[in-house]
């Protein structure tokens, strides 16, 4: 039996950096969302600084997440190619990143005094896509590790 404990046993497991790591983002970006909606409905200065920061913690996040679950693809499967939901989990995880990556690029040139005005109504569609793909993504992964009835 394995001791919930054992700190290199949860360290070295072949997949468990991926399951943890991927909570990060999901939920920086998810608030990242509500804080710039807060912001235009508001009009307050500390959502949008709010918005931008968590913004910006998700988009650097999704880096280590997509590299552990490339290995845990690369460890677990070896490198086999991927069919049904985990093809789906991948597309919609890289999908997800890259619209995790255009809304802070978004937020980034709209705090920009130099930049051309970009229509909040662009940022608020990318916004929530990335909501959509974001659940769609950790949804399917439910379903890999079996949180959600799956495999």
């Amino acid at each position: 039996m394995l001791n919930p404990f054992d700190l290199k046993s949860a360290l070295m497991a072949r997949h468990a950096q991926h399951v943890v790591l991927v909570h990060f983002p999901i939920a920086l970006f998810i608030v990242g969302v509500a804080f710039d909606l807060a912001a235009l409905w508001k009009n307050r200065r500390a959502f949008a600084d709010a918005a931008y920061y968590n913004l910006t913690i998700a988009a650097a996040s999704t880096i280590p997440v997509v590299i552990t679950g490339i290995l845990a693809w690369q460890f677990q499967l070896e490198g086999q190619a991927l069919k049904g939901i985990l093809r789906l989990h991948l597309i919609f995880g890289l999908l997800s990143s890259t619209v995790i990556w255009t809304s802070w690029i978004l937020q980034f040139l709209s705090r920009r005094k130099d930049a051309p005005s970009i229509p909040v109504g662009y940022r608020l569609v990318v916004e929530l896509a990335g909501l959509v793909l974001v659940s769609m993504t950790g949804h399917l992964g439910g379903f890999l590790s079996g949180v959600n009835g799956g495999p």
